[in-house]
Protein backbone atom coordinates (compact mmCIF):
# COMPACT_ATOMS: atom_id res chain seq x y z
CA UNK A 1 0.00 0.00 0.00
CA UNK A 2 1.33 3.43 -0.96
CA UNK A 3 1.60 5.88 1.93
CA UNK A 4 1.98 9.62 1.33
CA UNK A 5 2.62 12.54 3.66
CA UNK A 6 1.86 15.17 1.03
CA UNK A 7 -1.04 16.47 3.11
CA UNK A 8 0.93 16.38 6.38
CA UNK A 9 4.12 18.08 5.21
CA UNK A 10 3.65 21.69 4.09
CA UNK A 11 7.44 21.98 3.79
CA UNK A 12 7.26 19.64 0.78
CA UNK A 13 5.70 22.51 -1.16
CA UNK A 14 8.79 24.66 -0.66
CA UNK A 15 9.82 25.77 -4.16
CA UNK A 16 13.56 25.74 -3.42
CA UNK A 17 13.37 22.23 -1.96
CA UNK A 18 11.51 20.95 -5.03
CA UNK A 19 14.05 22.54 -7.38
CA UNK A 20 16.91 20.98 -5.42
CA UNK A 21 15.32 17.52 -5.43
CA UNK A 22 14.67 17.82 -9.17
CA UNK A 23 18.27 18.81 -9.86
CA UNK A 24 19.64 15.91 -7.82
CA UNK A 25 17.22 13.41 -9.39
CA UNK A 26 17.80 14.25 -13.06
CA UNK A 27 19.47 11.94 -15.59
CA UNK A 28 19.10 8.68 -13.71
CA UNK A 29 20.12 9.88 -10.26
CA UNK A 30 17.84 9.97 -7.22
CA UNK A 31 17.17 12.13 -4.18
CA UNK A 32 14.80 11.70 -1.24
CA UNK A 33 14.20 13.42 2.08
CA UNK A 34 15.16 11.09 4.93
CA UNK A 35 15.09 10.79 8.70
CA UNK A 36 13.62 13.08 11.30
CA UNK A 37 11.53 15.22 8.97
CA UNK A 38 9.69 12.16 7.67
CA UNK A 39 9.28 10.67 11.14
CA UNK A 40 7.95 13.89 12.65
CA UNK A 41 5.58 14.54 9.77
CA UNK A 42 4.05 11.10 10.27
CA UNK A 43 3.74 11.76 14.01
CA UNK A 44 2.24 15.20 13.50
CA UNK A 45 5.19 16.89 15.19
CA UNK A 46 7.20 19.96 14.27
CA UNK A 47 9.84 19.60 11.57
CA UNK A 48 12.92 21.78 11.77
CA UNK A 49 15.76 20.24 9.74
CA UNK A 50 15.48 18.66 6.31
CA UNK A 51 18.05 16.03 5.36
CA UNK A 52 18.33 14.70 1.82
CA UNK A 53 19.85 11.41 0.67
CA UNK A 54 21.04 11.15 -2.92
CA UNK A 55 22.78 8.79 -5.31
CA UNK A 56 24.91 11.72 -6.49
CA UNK A 57 28.50 11.69 -5.22
CA UNK A 58 29.52 14.87 -3.36
CA UNK A 59 31.21 16.57 -6.30
CA UNK A 60 28.17 15.92 -8.46
CA UNK A 61 25.89 17.22 -5.68
CA UNK A 62 27.90 20.45 -5.60
CA UNK A 63 27.87 20.73 -9.41
CA UNK A 64 24.12 20.19 -9.69
CA UNK A 65 23.18 22.39 -6.73
CA UNK A 66 25.30 25.28 -7.95
CA UNK A 67 23.90 24.79 -11.44
CA UNK A 68 20.43 25.23 -9.98
CA UNK A 69 21.52 28.50 -8.40
CA UNK A 70 22.18 27.34 -4.83
CA UNK A 71 25.15 27.99 -2.57
CA UNK A 72 27.03 24.92 -1.33
CA UNK A 73 29.26 24.31 1.69
CA UNK A 74 31.35 21.08 1.91
CA UNK A 75 30.55 20.54 5.61
CA UNK A 76 31.33 16.82 5.76
CA UNK A 77 32.43 15.95 2.29
CA UNK A 78 34.64 13.01 3.33
CA UNK A 79 31.49 11.36 4.68
CA UNK A 80 29.44 12.46 1.69
CA UNK A 81 27.66 15.47 3.19
CA UNK A 82 27.26 18.81 1.46
CA UNK A 83 25.19 21.64 2.91
CA UNK A 84 23.08 23.32 0.25
CA UNK A 85 21.71 26.74 1.15
CA UNK A 86 18.44 27.56 -0.60
CA UNK A 87 16.51 30.74 0.24
CA UNK A 88 18.70 31.10 3.37
CA UNK A 89 17.66 27.63 4.56
CA UNK A 90 20.30 24.91 4.86
CA UNK A 91 19.68 21.39 3.55
CA UNK A 92 22.09 18.60 4.49
CA UNK A 93 22.59 16.50 1.35
CA UNK A 94 24.39 13.18 1.83
CA UNK A 95 25.40 10.54 -0.71
CA UNK A 96 24.08 7.02 -0.12
CA UNK A 97 26.66 5.14 1.95
CA UNK A 98 27.77 1.80 3.29
CA UNK A 99 29.99 1.39 6.35
CA UNK A 100 33.37 -0.09 5.50
CA UNK A 101 34.91 0.03 8.98
CA UNK A 102 33.72 1.26 12.39
CA UNK A 103 35.47 1.82 15.71
CA UNK A 104 32.54 2.27 18.06
CA UNK A 105 32.08 5.95 17.28
CA UNK A 106 33.29 6.83 13.76
CA UNK A 107 32.88 4.97 10.49
CA UNK A 108 34.82 4.82 7.26
CA UNK A 109 32.23 4.84 4.47
CA UNK A 110 31.98 3.96 0.80
CA UNK A 111 29.56 5.81 -1.43
CA UNK A 112 26.91 3.75 -3.17
CA UNK A 113 23.66 3.72 -5.08
CA UNK A 114 21.71 1.09 -3.16
CA UNK A 115 18.88 2.56 -1.08
CA UNK A 116 18.48 -0.66 0.91
CA UNK A 117 22.14 -0.66 1.95
CA UNK A 118 21.86 3.00 2.96
CA UNK A 119 18.75 2.29 5.04
CA UNK A 120 20.28 -0.77 6.70
CA UNK A 121 23.26 1.20 8.04
CA UNK A 122 21.05 3.67 9.93
CA UNK A 123 20.19 3.35 13.62
CA UNK A 124 16.42 2.95 14.15
CA UNK A 125 13.61 1.96 11.84
CA UNK A 126 11.66 5.15 12.50
CA UNK A 127 14.69 7.21 11.41
CA UNK A 128 15.23 5.35 8.12
CA UNK A 129 12.11 6.35 6.22
CA UNK A 130 12.50 8.19 2.91
CA UNK A 131 10.03 10.42 1.13
CA UNK A 132 9.90 11.27 -2.57
CA UNK A 133 9.35 14.80 -3.83
CA UNK A 134 5.63 14.05 -4.28
CA UNK A 135 5.24 12.88 -0.65
CA UNK A 136 5.36 9.12 -1.26
CA UNK A 137 6.96 7.23 1.64
CA UNK A 138 9.66 4.66 0.89
CA UNK A 139 9.96 2.19 3.77
CA UNK A 140 12.72 -0.42 3.44
CA UNK A 141 13.07 -1.44 7.10
CA UNK A 142 9.58 -1.62 8.59
CA UNK A 143 9.62 1.87 9.98
CA UNK A 144 5.97 2.65 9.20
CA UNK A 145 4.70 -0.16 11.43
CA UNK A 146 6.99 0.99 14.24
CA UNK A 147 5.80 4.58 13.82
CA UNK A 148 2.23 3.29 14.13
CA UNK A 149 2.97 1.37 17.36
CA UNK A 150 5.49 3.91 18.68
CA UNK A 151 8.15 1.19 18.89
CA UNK A 152 11.79 2.20 18.91
CA UNK A 153 13.67 -0.62 17.20
CA UNK A 154 17.24 -0.96 16.01
CA UNK A 155 17.61 -1.86 12.35
CA UNK A 156 18.84 -5.43 12.04
CA UNK A 157 20.95 -6.77 14.90
CA UNK A 158 20.88 -4.39 17.87
CA UNK A 159 24.32 -5.35 19.17
CA UNK A 160 25.89 -4.80 15.77
CA UNK A 161 24.27 -1.38 15.44
CA UNK A 162 25.58 -0.40 18.89
CA UNK A 163 29.11 -1.73 18.32
CA UNK A 164 29.25 0.49 15.23
CA UNK A 165 28.55 3.54 17.38
CA UNK A 166 28.12 3.36 21.17
CA UNK A 167 26.35 6.73 21.14
CA UNK A 168 23.36 4.75 19.88
CA UNK A 169 22.81 3.47 23.42
CA UNK A 170 22.00 6.99 24.60
CA UNK A 171 20.10 7.72 21.41
CA UNK A 172 17.96 4.64 22.08
CA UNK A 173 16.74 6.12 25.35
CA UNK A 174 16.55 9.65 24.00
CA UNK A 175 14.33 8.65 21.08
CA UNK A 176 12.27 6.39 23.35
CA UNK A 177 11.66 9.41 25.62
CA UNK A 178 10.43 11.46 22.68
CA UNK A 179 8.62 8.87 20.55
CA UNK A 180 8.26 5.54 22.37
CA UNK A 181 5.23 4.04 24.10
CA UNK A 182 5.00 1.29 26.70
CA UNK A 183 8.15 -0.73 27.31
CA UNK A 184 11.27 -0.33 25.19
CA UNK A 185 11.78 -3.03 22.57
CA UNK A 186 13.36 -5.93 24.48
CA UNK A 187 16.26 -6.84 22.19
CA UNK A 188 17.37 -3.24 21.98
CA UNK A 189 17.11 -2.77 25.75
CA UNK A 190 19.11 -5.94 26.45
CA UNK A 191 21.80 -4.93 23.97
CA UNK A 192 22.13 -1.50 25.60
CA UNK A 193 22.55 -3.15 29.01
CA UNK A 194 25.14 -5.66 27.74
CA UNK A 195 27.24 -3.07 25.90
CA UNK A 196 27.00 -0.12 28.30
CA UNK A 197 30.76 -0.27 29.04
CA UNK A 198 31.29 1.05 25.51
CA UNK A 199 29.89 4.40 26.64
CA UNK A 200 33.33 5.12 28.13
CA UNK A 201 34.59 5.62 24.57
CA UNK A 202 32.31 8.60 23.98
CA UNK A 203 33.30 12.22 24.38
CA UNK A 204 31.82 14.07 27.34
CA UNK A 205 30.24 16.63 25.02
CA UNK A 206 28.27 13.95 23.15
CA UNK A 207 27.12 12.27 26.36
CA UNK A 208 25.82 15.53 27.82
CA UNK A 209 24.24 16.52 24.51
CA UNK A 210 22.21 13.30 24.43
CA UNK A 211 21.28 13.50 28.12
CA UNK A 212 20.17 17.10 27.74
CA UNK A 213 18.04 16.32 24.68
CA UNK A 214 16.43 13.40 26.50
CA UNK A 215 15.74 15.53 29.59
CA UNK A 216 14.03 18.03 27.30
CA UNK A 217 11.40 15.48 26.21
CA UNK A 218 7.81 16.13 27.32
CA UNK A 219 8.08 13.24 29.82
CA UNK A 220 11.47 11.51 30.12
CA UNK A 221 10.52 9.58 33.27
CA UNK A 222 9.94 6.21 31.57
CA UNK A 223 13.17 6.47 29.60
CA UNK A 224 15.08 7.31 32.77
CA UNK A 225 13.52 4.35 34.56
CA UNK A 226 14.67 1.94 31.86
CA UNK A 227 18.07 3.60 31.66
CA UNK A 228 18.46 2.95 35.37
CA UNK A 229 17.25 -0.64 35.00
CA UNK A 230 19.81 -1.25 32.24
CA UNK A 231 22.65 0.30 34.26
CA UNK A 232 23.13 2.98 31.62
CA UNK A 233 22.09 5.91 33.81
CA UNK A 234 24.62 5.03 36.50
CA UNK A 235 27.32 4.66 33.82
CA UNK A 236 26.87 8.21 32.54
CA UNK A 237 25.42 9.93 35.63
CA UNK A 238 26.73 8.16 38.76
CA UNK A 239 25.58 11.13 40.88
CA UNK A 240 22.01 9.88 40.42
CA UNK A 241 22.65 6.37 41.71
CA UNK A 242 21.83 6.86 45.40
CA UNK A 243 19.74 10.00 45.00
CA UNK A 244 17.30 8.45 42.55
CA UNK A 245 14.94 9.61 39.83
CA UNK A 246 11.63 9.45 41.72
CA UNK A 247 11.24 13.24 41.79
CA UNK A 248 11.06 13.37 37.98
CA UNK A 249 7.46 12.06 37.97
CA UNK A 250 6.23 14.81 40.26
CA UNK A 251 8.23 17.46 38.43
CA UNK A 252 6.77 16.54 35.04
CA UNK A 253 3.25 16.45 36.52
CA UNK A 254 3.76 19.88 38.12
CA UNK A 255 5.19 21.31 34.89
CA UNK A 256 2.06 20.27 33.01
CA UNK A 257 -0.35 21.50 35.65
CA UNK A 258 1.35 24.86 36.27
CA UNK A 259 2.48 25.52 32.70
CA UNK A 260 6.20 25.40 33.41
CA UNK A 261 8.34 24.75 30.33
CA UNK A 262 10.37 21.53 30.20
CA UNK A 263 13.69 22.47 31.80
CA UNK A 264 16.52 19.92 31.35
CA UNK A 265 18.71 21.50 34.04
CA UNK A 266 15.94 21.59 36.64
CA UNK A 267 15.14 17.98 35.83
CA UNK A 268 18.82 17.11 36.22
CA UNK A 269 18.88 18.90 39.58
CA UNK A 270 15.97 16.76 40.75
CA UNK A 271 18.07 13.64 40.13
CA UNK A 272 21.32 14.58 41.88
CA UNK A 273 22.24 15.59 45.45
CA UNK A 274 22.56 19.34 46.13
CA UNK A 275 26.28 19.02 46.79
CA UNK A 276 28.30 21.82 45.18
CA UNK A 277 31.53 19.83 45.22
CA UNK A 278 30.01 16.82 43.46
CA UNK A 279 28.19 19.09 41.03
CA UNK A 280 31.43 20.83 40.12
CA UNK A 281 33.09 17.46 39.49
CA UNK A 282 30.13 16.37 37.37
CA UNK A 283 30.23 19.61 35.39
CA UNK A 284 33.92 19.13 34.67
CA UNK A 285 33.43 15.48 33.67
CA UNK A 286 30.50 16.19 31.33
CA UNK A 287 31.96 19.52 30.18
CA UNK A 288 28.86 21.52 31.00
CA UNK A 289 28.94 25.16 29.97
CA UNK A 290 29.94 27.70 32.61
CA UNK A 291 26.37 28.96 32.67
CA UNK A 292 24.99 25.45 33.28
CA UNK A 293 27.57 24.72 35.98
CA UNK A 294 26.97 28.03 37.74
CA UNK A 295 23.22 27.51 37.76
CA UNK A 296 23.49 24.04 39.30
CA UNK A 297 26.02 25.22 41.87
CA UNK A 298 23.75 28.15 42.76
CA UNK A 299 20.84 25.74 43.23
CA UNK A 300 22.99 23.53 45.47
CA UNK A 301 24.06 26.55 47.54
CA UNK A 302 20.60 28.11 47.89
CA UNK A 303 19.10 27.81 51.38
CA UNK A 304 15.38 27.14 51.25
CA UNK A 305 13.54 29.70 53.41
CA UNK A 306 10.85 28.76 55.86
CA UNK A 307 7.65 28.61 53.85
CA UNK A 308 6.03 31.05 56.32
CA UNK A 309 8.65 33.78 55.81
CA UNK A 310 7.19 37.22 55.07
CA UNK A 311 7.69 38.87 51.69
CA UNK A 312 9.85 41.54 53.35
CA UNK A 313 12.00 38.90 54.97
CA UNK A 314 12.21 36.95 51.74
CA UNK A 315 13.24 40.07 49.83
CA UNK A 316 16.18 40.46 52.22
CA UNK A 317 17.09 36.79 51.68
CA UNK A 318 16.87 37.17 47.90
CA UNK A 319 19.17 40.19 47.94
CA UNK A 320 21.99 38.02 49.28
CA UNK A 321 21.09 35.01 47.11
CA UNK A 322 21.35 33.91 43.50
CA UNK A 323 17.77 34.42 42.31
CA UNK A 324 17.82 31.59 39.76
CA UNK A 325 19.33 29.21 42.29
CA UNK A 326 16.67 30.14 44.82
CA UNK A 327 13.88 29.73 42.27
CA UNK A 328 15.17 26.29 41.31
CA UNK A 329 15.26 25.32 44.98
CA UNK A 330 11.70 26.63 45.48
CA UNK A 331 10.40 24.82 42.40
CA UNK A 332 11.69 21.44 43.54
CA UNK A 333 10.43 22.06 47.08
CA UNK A 334 7.03 22.97 45.65
CA UNK A 335 6.97 19.77 43.58
CA UNK A 336 7.71 17.74 46.70
CA UNK A 337 5.04 19.53 48.72
CA UNK A 338 2.44 19.09 45.96
CA UNK A 339 3.10 15.35 45.86
CA UNK A 340 2.84 15.08 49.66
CA UNK A 341 -0.31 17.21 49.63
CA UNK A 342 -2.26 14.36 48.07
CA UNK A 343 -2.40 12.79 51.55
CA UNK A 344 -1.29 15.59 53.89
CA UNK A 345 -3.16 18.84 54.59
CA UNK A 346 -0.07 20.47 56.11
CA UNK A 347 1.82 19.80 52.91
CA UNK A 348 -1.00 21.38 50.95
CA UNK A 349 -0.65 24.56 52.97
CA UNK A 350 3.12 24.51 52.55
CA UNK A 351 2.69 24.10 48.80
CA UNK A 352 0.54 27.22 48.72
CA UNK A 353 3.11 29.20 50.68
CA UNK A 354 5.98 27.99 48.49
CA UNK A 355 3.98 28.89 45.39
CA UNK A 356 3.61 32.47 46.66
CA UNK A 357 7.34 32.71 47.39
CA UNK A 358 8.14 31.41 43.91
CA UNK A 359 5.83 33.96 42.35
CA UNK A 360 7.48 36.73 44.39
CA UNK A 361 10.96 35.55 43.36
CA UNK A 362 9.87 35.52 39.72
CA UNK A 363 9.01 39.20 39.75
CA UNK A 364 11.79 40.26 42.15
CA UNK A 365 14.23 42.89 40.92
CA UNK A 366 17.34 43.36 42.98
CA UNK A 367 17.57 46.95 44.28
CA UNK A 368 20.77 48.91 43.77
CA UNK A 369 22.66 49.91 46.91
CA UNK A 370 22.77 53.74 46.79
CA UNK A 371 26.21 54.32 48.39
CA UNK A 372 29.46 53.74 46.51
CA UNK A 373 33.02 53.63 47.74
CA UNK A 374 33.52 56.97 46.02
CA UNK A 375 30.75 58.47 48.14
CA UNK A 376 32.56 57.40 51.31
CA UNK A 377 35.91 58.80 50.15
CA UNK A 378 34.17 62.06 49.22
CA UNK A 379 32.75 62.08 52.75
CA UNK A 380 36.29 62.16 54.18
CA UNK A 381 37.40 58.50 54.52
CA UNK A 382 40.86 57.53 53.37
CA UNK A 383 41.24 54.92 50.67
CA UNK A 384 41.83 51.45 52.06
CA UNK A 385 40.12 48.42 53.56
CA UNK A 386 38.12 50.57 55.97
CA UNK A 387 36.11 51.91 53.05
CA UNK A 388 34.97 48.40 52.12
CA UNK A 389 34.15 47.51 55.73
CA UNK A 390 32.08 50.65 56.18
CA UNK A 391 30.30 50.13 52.89
CA UNK A 392 29.32 46.60 53.95
CA UNK A 393 28.10 47.89 57.33
CA UNK A 394 25.96 50.53 55.63
CA UNK A 395 24.61 47.94 53.21
CA UNK A 396 23.61 45.71 56.14
CA UNK A 397 21.77 48.67 57.70
CA UNK A 398 20.08 49.37 54.37
CA UNK A 399 18.94 45.75 54.03
CA UNK A 400 17.68 45.73 57.64
CA UNK A 401 15.61 48.82 56.87
CA UNK A 402 13.85 46.92 54.10
CA UNK A 403 15.88 48.92 51.51
CA UNK A 404 14.12 52.13 52.59
CA UNK A 405 17.11 54.25 53.69
CA UNK A 406 18.26 56.58 50.94
CA UNK A 407 21.79 57.77 50.21
CA UNK A 408 21.69 60.80 52.49
CA UNK A 409 20.26 58.82 55.40
CA UNK A 410 22.99 56.20 55.02
CA UNK A 411 25.80 58.76 54.81
CA UNK A 412 24.42 60.39 57.97
CA UNK A 413 25.18 57.13 59.82
CA UNK A 414 28.91 57.29 59.15
CA UNK A 415 29.80 59.06 62.45
CA UNK A 416 27.93 56.44 64.48
CA UNK A 417 29.73 53.61 62.67
CA UNK A 418 33.22 55.13 62.64
CA UNK A 419 33.21 57.38 65.73
CA UNK A 420 34.46 60.18 63.51
CA UNK A 421 32.57 63.26 62.35
CA UNK A 422 31.99 63.61 58.62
Amino acid sequence: MTVSIAGKAPWLKNEALQRLLAALSADGEGARIVGGAVRNALLGQEVSDLDIATTCVPDETIHRAQGAGFKTVPTGISHGTVTVVADKRPFEVTTLRADVETDGRHAAVAFGRDWQVDADRRDFTINALYVEADGTIVDLVGGLADIESRTLRFIGDAEQRIREDYLRILRFFRFFAWYGHGRPESEGLKACARLKDGLAQLSAERVWSELKKMLGAPDPSRALLWMRQAGVLTAVLPESEKWGIDAIHGLVKTEKELGWPADPLLRLASMIPPDAERIHAMAVRLKLSNQERERLEAWAGAVLPNAEISEAGFAKRLYRSDRQGMMDRLRLALVSARMEALNDNAAMMRAGQLSKLLEFAGRYEKPKFPVSGGDLIAAGLEKGPDVGKLQRALEDAWIDSGFTLDRDALLARIPDLTGKPV
